[in-house]
């Protein structure tokens, strides 16, 4: 298997924008003027968006109406533009507003995975393409959910693959991760549902991944395991909101950011 190796030496940070975040055109223009920010501070960033709200519920919809048989390779094919479709737009609102970027699909941005179609895992990431965005002081945009198989197909990682595809650029990079949604961080438990739930400061991995395996949808528990393998700092916080004393971080007791290879498996 091949692996990947850490080059880059300066820091950054990976910004990952839920479907509920980039569901108009109003909020996509917002979210970029987020972003721009960032980037004319001159940090590195590589955004990751997911498709925008309902747009993957639609496809599915789409799909079935072609008949009762469905191809998951099709599927993937089908599915994985929602994503195209969010960053080919956060792109061009950020060029907008003066900032270079551009849209990378999963595969141009290297993310490699096996050939289990709709659940696809990610094997291993070349970050080439990604380093000559920062070279060139152009922003990546990267749809998030996908990559490209052995075969050269078209593979989806899963309801909450972004999330996913978020952390492991982070971990391939070895940049923080931010990742934000509808929520100002995480909860002890649902707060649209239970009166009294306390938001969390901060919550380590393995909370993190118990959480999310017994339900808690603020994380994918994929995203999660993968942060507390690579040490990758991960934020959980609010779209547009800036105090990030109102959001809630993952965390280690002995969080270490390894610079060696990485392999997602």
């Amino acid at each position: 298997m091949q692996l990947v190796n850490i080059t880059s030496t300066a820091k950054g940070v990976v910004h990952k924008y839920g479907g509920s975040s980039v569901g108009t055109p109003e909020k996509i223009k917002a979210v970029a003027a987020r972003v721009a920010k960032v980037a004319k501070s001159g940090q590195r960033i590589v955004v990751v968006a997911s498709a925008m709200g309902g747009m993957t519920d639609t496809l599915i919809a789409l799909a079935k109406d072609m008949g009762e048989v469905l191809s998951p390779r099709e599927m993937d094919v089908l599915l994985s533009t929602g994503e195209q479709q969010t960053v080919s737009l956060m792109a061009m609102a950020l060029n907008a507003l003066g900032v270079p970027a551009q849209s990378l699909t999963g595969w141009q941005c290297g993310i490699r995975t096996n050939g289990n179609h709709t659940r696809a895992r990610i094997t291993h990431i070349d970050t080439a393409a990604l380093e000559d965005c920062f070279s060139r002081g152009v922003v990546p945009v990267v749809a998030g959910f996908q990559g490209i198989d052995g075969h050269g197909d078209i593979t989806t990682l899963g309801r909450g693959g972004s999330d996913t595809t978020a952390v492991a650029l982070a971990a391939s990079l070895g940049f923080d991760c931010d990742i934000y949604t509808d929520v100002d961080g995480v909860y002890t438990a649902d707060p649209r549902k239970t009166a009294g739930a306390r938001k969390l400061s901060s919550v380590s991995y393995d909370d993190m991944i118990d959480m999310s395996q017994n339900g808690a949808k603020v994380l994918e528990t994929r995203s999660v395991q993968i942060a507390k393998k690579y040490g990758v700092k991960l934020f959980v916080g609010r779209s547009l909101c800036e105090n990030r004393a109102e959001g809630t971080y993952i965390v280690a007791e002995a969080a270490e950011m390894k610079k060696t290879a990485r392999a997602f498996l």
